[in-house]
């Protein structure tokens, strides 16, 4: 069954701006960030995720643009992933290696690359290392809240959240700085008791993902009959893909993506064009292609698809969550619709402004992104 829209989880994003109580560090940290916007060029910026390349995901292109980003503004730049260590597949989730007993090699690759400041992305294997080895020495670091991993849990296996924020509140609680996307999020984290949380948004390439003749991105879906809805991402339960799947539409669904899930929907969805995953200019034709892209997560912190959809032209209905909710503030219907009915929004999409949507994408600035991202970072040796 695709996950249902409890009225809990439907969020009403005020229109307000933040109290700069809760965009700045606390004096020891704000002095932090200070020194590395400020200190001598090139920092040396450590990185450590547990999701990294050939992983294909929001976190990854993030982190990798970011990195890019950086290094052109003349910093070095490290990330460690799980490619230099042993691995095993995650259960239930084997497109994804989590590292094992990664501790020594860890630390001997921190102390060799000599980091200025450190960056702990992910709540993983590497991350929980990176975190011991900065405590163990009184070091400073930052992290970043990606992924509900409680929801993600409970939806593969049903165990209730409570326990997994509680782990995950005293895994950040112990950073500088733990950077979120988008308002509603730091919002629900600020009611679970979460602290030092610092604004942190996304962007889009947008010179990759634009708008381009509105015609078929490739042979095999001429005979689609049309409007083209369209979703893109990781083919798994958590994002709730049957939902979208399961509405009365017309003219067509096309899936764009891979994961341990898709086996499952080509069984049952006979009438769904899947694809399989798209890159690069191949995936930017399908944005374009599209009458409307559907976003069925109720568990994402984001969704950079969003962006990259709007930057080809191409309208988003979505439910009124943390990620759809956040981008398309005070928009109207004009780039999308969100719903709790997501048929509606899908329908109401269809009449979105395409030269609107670009506009809109067009706010969210990759280098914006990584000059915030600097601006948290700590120093590991706080004066």
């Amino acid at each position: 069954m695709p996950l249902s829209l409890p009225r809990s989880e439907i969020i009403q994003l005020p229109d307000y701006q933040l109290p700069d109580s809760l965009n700045v560090f606390d004096a020891a940290a704000a002095e932090a960030a200070r020194l590395i916007a400020t200190g001598p060029v090139p920092a040396r910026i450590l990185i450590v995720s547990d999701a990294w390349r050939p992983q294909v995901n929001g976190v990854v292109r993030t982190l990798a643009t970011v990195s890019d980003e950086l290094r052109a503004m003349g910093h070095t730049v490290e990330v460690i992933g799980p490619d230099r260590f042993r691995t095993f597949p995650t259960p239930t989730y084997p497109d994804i290696p989590l590292s094992i007993l990664p501790g020594r090699k860890l630390r001997q690759l921190i102390e060799a690359f000599r980091p200025d400041t450190m960056h702990i992305a992910t709540e993983g294997p590497l991350g929980i290392a990176a975190r011991a080895w900065a405590r163990k020495r009184g070091f400073a670091f930052t992290t970043s809240f990606h992924t509900k991993f409680p929801e993600y849990v409970q939806a593969r296996t049903g165990l209730p959240t409570g326990i997994f924020y509680r782990w995950l509140r005293g895994f950040h609680g112990a950073a500088a700085g733990m950077m979120v996307a988008t308002n509603s999020l730091r919002d629900d984290l600020i009611a679970r008791g979460f602290t030092h949380i610092r604004p942190w948004t996304r962007g889009v390439d947008l010179a990759l993902f634009i708008p381009v003749s509105h015609d078929v991105p490739t042979e095999d879906w001429a005979s689609l009959p049309r409007p083209w809805f369209l979703y893109v991402g990781r083919v798994a339960v958590e994002k709730n893909i049957k939902a979208f799947l399961d509405l009365d539409l017309p003219g067509s669904k096309i899936v764009v993506g891979g994961g341990p899930q898709l086996a499952e929907l080509q069984r049952h969805y006979k009438g769904v064009k899947f694809t399989g995953p798209r890159h690069g200019e191949a995936l930017a034709r399908c944005y374009a292609a599209a009458d409307v892209f559907v976003f069925p997560s109720l568990t994402d912190t984001f969704g950079l698809v969003i962006l990259e959809a709007l930057a080809c032209g191409t309208p988003v209905a979505a439910y009124p969550v943390t990620g759809p909710l956040d981008v398309l503030a005070n928009t109207g219907d004009t780039v999308g619709a969100v719903d709790p009915d997501l048929r509606t929004a899908a329908l109401r999409a269809l009449n979105a402004d395409r030269a609107a949507c670009r506009r809109h994408a067009e706010r969210f600035s990759w280098r914006a992104c990584a000059e915030i991202f600097l601006s948290h970072l700590a120093p590991l040796h706080v004066p």
